[in-house]
């Protein structure tokens, strides 16, 4: 019959029929808890994350030593190369984001991004193979050495950008989409969400960890083509293992970017400037659950600081206010910008930690190579492993 509602009989049936709030399935219906979400779908996301770093620090803690013996390129030059490499690869992160907050959403951008560094791998891997692609052999240092050419420098920053915007876009995502299979409104299963980032870290150091030992183990000693391929095999596998998934994940709408939130206060309150601020915040742009102008109390407590950006909460005349964000934005918005800012300080304190931890995949490497790293007459430590040293304290910590 229309409209009926069909009711569990039994208390088995009516735990496998509690809802997830505000999560779908893949096919847009409302998450069962009872079948979706949780550590199984958890644990895919993990292993995708795993191999992106196993690839990204597979190319980028040995890559110095390619473009310095193999592209014939100065220490200056490979060290820049690799530090635009890895930088590239956060600053694109923020692209990521904003396209998975306000239009793809986290799977698709984890999917379409994690192809593309796959895309940039591979690229990367055939120019290891392919002889034309790379400058002759010499022994380092001689006169012979004949700097890489102009073509085959564009075919390594083609493969190496293409695997920096797919690093960036899939790492903007991951762990956002893992804590999705968590209900934060449950006890228990918010729980779960603190353990999942705990596992998270430790799975990106393992991945690390396998990257500056097994990985670059082989590159020196069986060869570029076969380290890379390893690289391109295991962001493939990660891709499928991921897809695998899709049936179990647990989807949010979009909520936007926080970006286009920052730049619509900050605009809204450029264009009312002129504007006085008034002593009391009441009389601000509040919006209630209804989405109606109200003037009960913000869900966020008004600051004095920053009193600049409060103009973008002050209520005109103009038609514009009640249909565009750019021109009237909420006080609890406003106070969230606030609080992005006054972390900014903490934030900086991270410049000149990553400015040392540049060295580790450059200068450090290349002073390496200048060491005596036998163990044994047979044995030789290659150059990039010694930061090994970084990724295990990491390790031992996490815990």
């Amino acid at each position: 019959m229309a409209g009926t509602v069909v009711l569990p009989e039994t208390k088995q049936e009516a735990e496998t029929a509690v809802l997830v709030p505000d999560a779908w399935d893949y096919k847009g219906r409302p998450a069962l808890k009872s079948s979706s979400g949780g550590w199984t779908s958890a644990a895919m996301i993990l292993g995708v994350e795993g191999c992106e770093r196993l690839t990204t620090l597979g190319i980028a803690v040995n890559l110095v030593t390619y473009l310095t013996g193999t592209m014939h390129l100065g220490n200056a030059n490979s060290a820049n190369t690799v530090t635009n490499f890895l930088g590239t690869s956060f600053m694109l992160s923020l692209l990521g984001g904003f396209i998975a907050d306000t239009y793809l959403g986290r799977y698709l951008t984890i999917a379409i991004f994690a192809t593309v560094q796959a895309m940039g791998v591979t690229i990367l891997t055939i120019s290891t193979i392919i002889p034309t692609l790379r400058p002759p052999k010499c022994t380092p240092g001689s006169k012979s050495c004949i700097p890489a050419t102009s073509n085959q420098l564009m075919a390594l920053y083609i493969a190496l950008y293409l695997t920096a915007l797919g690093t960036g876009g899939l790492k903007s995502s991951v762990s956002g989409f893992g804590s999705d299979q968590f209900d934060d409104s449950d006890k228990k299963e918010r729980e779960q969400m603190i353990k999942f980032f705990n596992w998270f870290f430790f799975f990106i150091s393992i991945g690390s960890l396998a990257a500056v030992t097994v990985l670059v183990y082989i590159q020196d000693h069986l060869g570029r083509e076969w380290g890379y391929g390893i690289c391109a095999c295991a962001i493939v596998v990660g891709l499928v293992v991921f897809l695998s998934g899709t049936r179990r994940y647990r989807f949010k709408k979009l909520a936007g970017s926080p970006l286009t939130q920052i730049a619509s206060v900050f605009v809204a309150a450029w264009r009312k400037r002129r504007l006085e601020v008034p002593s009391d915040p009441s009389v601000l742009f509040i919006v209630d659950d209804e989405g109606t102008m109200s003037k009960k109390k913000q869900m966020l407590p008004h600051s004095k600081e920053f009193r600049f950006l409060d103009k973008a909460a002050i209520k005109t005349n103009s038609s514009n206010n009640r249909v565009n964000k750019w021109y009237l934005s909420t006080l609890t918005d406003v106070e969230e910008v606030k609080l992005v800012i006054r972390m900014l300080p903490t934030w900086a304190t991270t410049i000149m930690f990553w400015t040392v931890y540049a060295q580790m995949t450059t200068f450090s490497v290349s002073q390496a190579t200048t060491m005596d790293r036998h163990i044994s007459p047979s044995f030789e430590i290659p150059a990039a492993s010694l930061t090994v040293f970084f990724v295990a304290s990491i390790l031992l910590t996490v815990s």
